[in-house]
């Protein structure tokens, strides 16, 4: 029961704080500027979660080619890159990274 009410108290918090301001924006005409900028935020939260995880997965910088994550990171990059297909990015990248483990023996 504590663990519900753990998260309903974590939506409240979370609803709180941003349903104001998204109410506000809402009525308000955002310049030109604002929005193309605004087009960035998605990818730079994504950046900011992924890069971490691909090149500091133990906790420490590996940038050896025995890191797993950074193979196949690097290797959907160029994919999504390439086709721009994100379906297929998906798949390319984790088929990169699941062969490369199987390769250098990591996990």
């Amino acid at each position: 029961m504590s663990e519900l009410l753990l998260i309903l108290g974590m939506a409240l918090v979370t609803f709180g704080v941003r349903y104001p301001m998204l109410a506000i924006i809402g009525r308000l005409q955002l310049p030109d500027t604002a929005l193309r900028a605004l087009r960035y935020v998605p990818l730079a939260v994504l950046t900011a979660i992924i890069v971490p995880a691909i090149l500091m997965p133990d906790g420490d910088i590996d940038l050896r080619p025995e890191n797993t994550y950074l193979v196949g990171g690097i290797i959907a990059a160029l994919v999504a890159w390439r086709t721009k297909n994100l379906l297929l990015t998906i798949i390319v990248g984790m088929g990169a990274f699941l062969l490369w483990r199987a390769v250098v023996g990591a996990g």
